[in-house]
C-alpha cells in the first residue's frame, strides 16, 4: 500500500532524504525511527503530497503522489507532528467539518463520527472549544480527523506527543487493532514505543535508511547476543554516524 522507491529530497544544497526505498504492506505496522533532523518528517510530508520529491517515486494505495495527489489524499490518513486544529471551533463541529471535507455525508458521516468519537475517547470534550482541550485530547482530536474517512493507509508522525504513560499504552493497543485492514507507518524518536507498536522497524540517519528489519528478527538477535533491541539499534546508528 505504501511504496517508496529511490526517493531523495533536496533543499538547495542540503540533501534531507537520500535515495530511500521501502514498502509497507496491508496489515502491517511499520515503525519509522530516527533522531530529530534525520529526515523522517520530510519523507512523511512527501508521502502525503505536502512536498514533491526531488527524485524517485512514492505510491500510496497505487496512486503516485505527484501525478495523483487528490487520489492519494482520499486514501490517506495523516497525523502530523505539529497538529494544526481550529482552536475556536467546538470539537463536535470540527469533527463534522473534517468529515464533510473528506466528502462524507448522511448516515455514513454519522456512523464514522460515532466511531472516531468512541475509539478516540472524545465524548467528554465534544461541547468544548478545541483551545480548551488538553494536549492529550488535542492529539486524540487530530487522530480522529485522520481516521474519520476510514483510510486504508495511515501516517503517524510523533503520535504519542502530549500523551501520558497510560494513554501511550492505550494508543499503541488502538493502533494494533487498526492494523489488520490497513498499512500504518508510525514515526517516532522513542524506540520503546516503536518496538511495542510495530511489526517492522525502519531507521533513518542523516537522510539515509540504515536499517529495515522485522521486530521478531531483532528480538531473536537480541536474545542470542544477550542484549536488548535498543542496544542493537543504537549500535547501527553509531556505526552509521562513525562512517559519516
Amino acid at each position: 500500500m505504501i511504496q517508496v522507491e529511490h526517493v531523495s529530497k533536496r533543499y538547495g544544497a542540503t540533501l534531507a532524504v537520500d535515495d530511500v526505498s521501502f514498502e509497507v504492506r496491508p496489515g502491517e505496522v511499520v515503525g519509522f525511527l530516527g533522531p530529530n533532523g534525520a529526515g523522517k518528517s520530510t519523507l512523511l510530508k512527501m508521502m502525503c503530497t505536502w512536498l514533491p520529491p526531488t527524485a524517485g517515486t512514492i505510491r500510496i494505495a497505487g496512486h503516485d503522489v505527484v501525478k495523483e495527489p487528490l487520489e492519494v489524499r482520499r486514501k490517506l490518513g495523516y497525523l502530523p507532528e505539529h497538529n494544526a486544529l481550529y482552536d475556536t471551533m467546538r470539537v463536535d463541529r470540527f469533527l463534522d467539518f473534517m468529515g464533510r471535507m473528506h466528502g462524507l455525508e448522511g448516515a455514513f458521516l454519522a456512523e464514522r463520527l460515532a466511531w472516531v468519537i468512541e475509539r478516540c475517547h472524545l465524548a467528554d470534550v465534544l461541547g468544548k472549544r478545541i483551545r480548551q482541550c488538553s494536549k492529550g485530547y488535542r492529539q486524540r482530536i487530530g487522530l480522529a480527523c485522520a481516521l474519520v474517512h476510514d483510510p486504508p493507509v495511515i501516517l503517524l508522525d510523533e503520535p504519542t506527543h502530549g500523551l501520558d504513560a497510560l494513554q501511550v499504552v492505550a494508543f499503541i493497543e488502538f493502533i494494533r487493532a487498526l492494523a489488520p485492514d490497513r498499512a500504518i507507518l508510525f514515526s517516532s524518536h522513542v524506540l520503546s514505543e516503536v518496538v511495542a507498536a510495530s511489526d517492522r522497524l525502519l531507521t533513518i540517519h542523516r537522510g539515509r535508511l540504515i536499517l529495515d528489519r522485522g521486530i521478531a528478527e531483532l528480538s531473536d538477535q537480541a536474545r542470542e547476543t544477550q542484549e536488548d533491541i535498543e542496544t542493537l539499534v543504537l549500535d547501527v546508528v553509531r556505526k552509521a554516524e562513525a562512517s559519516a
